[in-house]
């Protein structure tokens, strides 16, 4: 991984993007959206999470966040995925998935050759890390986040996309809370 793409600095916040191996269209069904949502909540309430925004597509997840304590975010990152793979895996081999043989080949295919890898591979290394330095990168990523479902067509508006934070932005119900201002920048 190059050396411009680490978090180095924790108490900071960081644009990230999380992807699935050869960028395999997971998350289409809900029980796997929810399966990561849940585990957003629980980093949140758990490790420290601080989410300033976020948006699951079909085969990646982008957030802006920040670790709130002794947890670090690479941490945090690692834990999320190892966890999140470990339980849409399971949910893929239990249950009904007409791409099951499919997927389950090419995360294998991935994971053979990863010493590190039981089985299969899911999540792609890394997570492509940011520094939040400045307002203006900020609402750069917002905007960048919450335009995603827009540019793909699934959804006119951001804020009609279900699994963003465009829609906190926008005072609407969410599944997921956030924090609605830009992380603590003044210390930059």
């Amino acid at each position: 991984m190059s050396e411009k793409y680490k978090i180095r600095e924790n108490d900071k916040a960081y644009f990230v993007t999380l992807t699935i191996v050869d960028w395999i269209d997971i998350f289409t069904r809900k029980v796997y959206k929810i399966k990561i949502v849940e585990s957003l909540k629980y980093c949140q309430m758990h490790k420290g999470l601080e989410i300033y925004a976020w948006c699951l597509m079909s085969n990646h997840l982008h957030m802006i966040g920040r670790a709130g304590n002794t947890i670090t975010l690479p941490e945090i990152l690692r834990d999320f995925k190892k966890f999140t793979a470990r339980v849409i895996l399971q949910e893929i081999l239990d249950n009904p998935e007409s791409r099951k043989d499919w997927i389950l080949l090419r995360f294998a295919d991935k994971g053979k050759s990863l010493r590190r890898v039981e089985k299969y591979k899911f999540w792609q290394d890394g997570n492509h890390p940011e520094l939040i330095s400045c307002p203006k990168i900020f609402y750069q990523k917002l905007k960048y986040i919450h335009q995603n479902p827009v540019k793909e067509m699934i959804v006119e508006n951001p804020e009609d996309y279900f699994l963003s934070s465009a829609r906190n932005y926008a005072g609407l119900s969410n599944i997921l809370p956030v924090i609605l201002e830009t992380p603590e920048l003044n210390s930059y």
